[in-house]
């Protein structure tokens, strides 16, 4: 007697898609002294409240923070940054 084999339906496969991890993007970027500074105050400031913290999230976190914000806040917001020069800092 030959075994049966279980199928998946296809709500089976909408929940096996739902569970998959995010896909990750790794990047690279360049920023101020002063600002990749804030990253150690805002990690130090999650420690506060026992909340130990990742520099990736708080990327993660200014993104979904400024997404919510209008056009016009966020065009000032922008505004506000000191321009960086584009590309890799030349090495020594």
């Amino acid at each position: 007697m030959a075994k049966s084999r279980k199928t998946r339906g296809a709500g089976d496969m909408d929940e096996a898609k739902a569970a998959a991890p995010a896909r990750l993007v790794r990047d690279s970027f360049t920023m101020p002294a002063e600002d990749f500074a804030l990253v150690d105050v805002l990690k130090a400031r999650g420690l506060q409240v026992q909340r130990p913290v990742k520099k990736s999230e708080l990327l993660r976190a200014g993104l979904h923070a400024l997404s919510g914000l209008s056009p016009q806040a966020l065009a000032k917001a922008l505004d506000a940054l000191a321009p960086v020069k584009a590309g890799r800092p030349k090495k020594k």
